[in-house]
């Protein structure tokens, strides 16, 4: 997941197959040789997806921007993931680590969502993606709020979309450089949309089914 504080545990995390590997380990034992600190990481990643968002703005009409914006969406979540391991693993969690888990996200969600959309010429389409990716992140802290637990589920759960943007930066590229059309984005942020309103829609019916099975 990503920064932390005292008390969380592991099923507070979102579950990641890159925390333990060993190139993962290998950098989170890097930093930790230094003074990095788990919100320091998190505030990098706010650095890194506006880049992100500003190069899919003006991607269309400099290709290039696309590639280094897939980059750096790749990058912001490199430091959700380490700002998680150094905080937990590495002992270096903070009283205001909820804060810095959780708001930095949402503003990283939002500015690459939306520079999507401004490429894809539809920026509405991004400003609504950047919403119900936000109600998402809602439906999953609400339903631990209710003692239910942390429900990361998708179909487009964080990793999903953010993946969905990388390959669709990619694929922009290649399709704005060799058939000098640009159909990519509106495709990606259609896909992100109908699959971010059905994780949603699944949250929310799975805290139904919850609460209806305390009963």
């Amino acid at each position: 997941m990503g920064n932390s504080i005292e008390g969380e545990g592991p099923a507070d995390r979102r579950p990641l197959a890159s925390r333990g590997t060993r190139w993962a380990g290998g950098m989170a034992r890097a930093l930790l040789r230094t003074r990095a600190t788990p919100n320091g990481i998190s505030a990098t990643g706010i650095l890194f997806a506006a880049g992100g968002g500003l190069a899919f703005a003006f991607a269309p009409g400099h290709p290039w921007l696309f590639l280094l914006g897939a980059f750096l969406v790749q990058m912001r979540l490199l430091c959700n993931l380490l700002d998680g391991m150094v905080a937990v693993e590495g002992g270096r969690g903070s009283p205001t680590g909820a804060l810095f888990n959780e708001i930095p996200d949402r503003l990283e969600d939002s500015v690459l969502l939306i520079g999507f959309g401004y490429a894809s010429g539809t920026p509405e389409l991004g400003f609504v993606a950047a919403i119900l990716a936000v109600l998402t992140a809602y439906l999953r802290a609400f339903g631990a709020s209710l003692g239910l637990g942390q429900d990361f589920g998708g179909p487009m759960a964080k990793p999903q979309r953010m993946a969905a943007l990388t390959i669709g930066g990619v694929v922009a590229f290649l399709e704005l450089v060799v058939l000098h059309s640009l159909y990519v984005p509106t495709i990606v942020l259609a896909v992100v949309l109908a699959g971010t309103l059905w994780t949603c829609l699944r949250r929310t019916a799975r805290m139904a089914r919850s609460l209806e099975a305390r009963r």
